[in-house]
Order: structure tokens, then C-alpha cells, then sequence
């Protein structure tokens, strides 16, 4: 299929070649349809190219998460997806790997959104569509699982450290 006309984009694609997207990775090891650098600015990407875009473990490793951000913003369509999985904060994952940069809340993403108070950092709006804590899959984590999802604020307060999550998986509506 030609790169042109795929219209979702794998971000930091590693192994996990998608043959329907466009797979953009940092090192042509992995064979990406695209090599870069996500930390140079503005990524090889005209404006509202992409209808969706996964960044699956990538975002933690960046050094400015804002303008990734933005980034991501400025090559979705309106109304794009943007689907982003980091490792939560409650993870030994999270501060194992020695090039993670920052931690990630299952609340982060509510900046990016219209209606939360702290929103000045950027002019840029999502909608969010899904958010999941993920835990290992564990029997007692079953329950843990649908409380801390339906009680996010009091798990990441109170129970984040005796009940650790695995990861965060969004996904991003793009407000243009």
C-alpha cells in the first residue's frame, strides 16, 4: 500500500510493524517506513495528515511531553484518534528502565482537555474517548482493576502504591 494513503501512523513502531500505517521509528533496525527523531521538531508530517496515530510506549521516553503533544495535534485530522499507552506511575516498569524521562497518571491527559482548570499550558484540545488503568493479569487484580477504573482519583491517591497498575492506555479525540 503507498505510504500516502495510509492515514493511521505507528509512532516509535519498534517491531510491531503495522502494514496499514505508516510505522515511524528512531532507528532503521526495525525497518519503519519513516526514521526519525520524535524529539526533533516538526516531525516529517504535513498538517492533518493522519486520521489516527498509536504511540505505545513511546511517550514516557521523551523529553518534552507538551510539545509531543502539540505535535501529535498539529498532523491529526480533526477528529482524529490519538491512542497513547505509557506505563502508569504505580509501576515498578515506570522507574525500572533507565530511559524513561517522566511518570504518567491516569489523569495527565485531563490538561489536554477543555474543561480542566490547569488547560493554559496548550492551546491544543482532545476529547478524551477511553481511559484504562491496566493491571497485570493477576486473579485479585480483577477487582482492583474495575475499582481503581471507576474511582480514579481515590486509587492513584490511596491505593496506587499497595495495588500497583501496569500501564495507561487512552485514546484521544482531536478537537480542531
Amino acid at each position: 500500500m503507498d505510504l500516502d494513503k495510509r492515514t493511521h501512523l505507528n509512532l516509535g513502531s519498534g517491531r510491531a510493524y503495522d502494514p496499514q500505517a505508516v510505522n515511524l521509528d528512531l532507528t532503521a533496525d526495525t525497518s519503519p517506513d519513516v526514521v526519525h527523531n520524535l524529539t526533533v521538531f516538526p516531525w516529517p508530517f504535513p498538517d492533518n495528515r493522519f486520521r489516527s496515530v498509536l504511540m505505545r510506549d513511546v511517550l514516557e521516553h521523551l523529553p518534552d511531553t507538551l510539545a509531543t503533544i502539540e505535535e501529535l495535534y498539529r498532523i491529526c485530522e480533526p477528529k482524529g484518534v490519538v491512542h497513547i499507552i505509557v506505563p502508569h506511575f504505580s509501576s515498578n516498569g515506570a522507574f525500572t528502565d533507565p530511559t524513561h524521562r517522566r511518570f504518567f497518571s491516569a489523569l495527565t491527559f485531563d490538561y489536554f482537555t477543555e474543561g480542566h482548570p490547569q488547560n493554559f499550558y496548550t492551546p491544543c484540545r482532545f476529547r478524551i474517548i477511553s481511559r484504562r488503568i491496566v493491571f497485570r493479569p493477576r486473579f485479585f487484580n480483577k477487582v482492583v482493576w474495575r475499582l481503581a477504573n471507576r474511582y480514579i482519583q481515590t486509587y492513584e491517591d490511596s491505593w496506587a502504591w499497595r495495588f500497583p497498575a501496569w500501564f495507561i492506555s487512552v485514546e484521544l479525540e482531536v478537537l480542531k
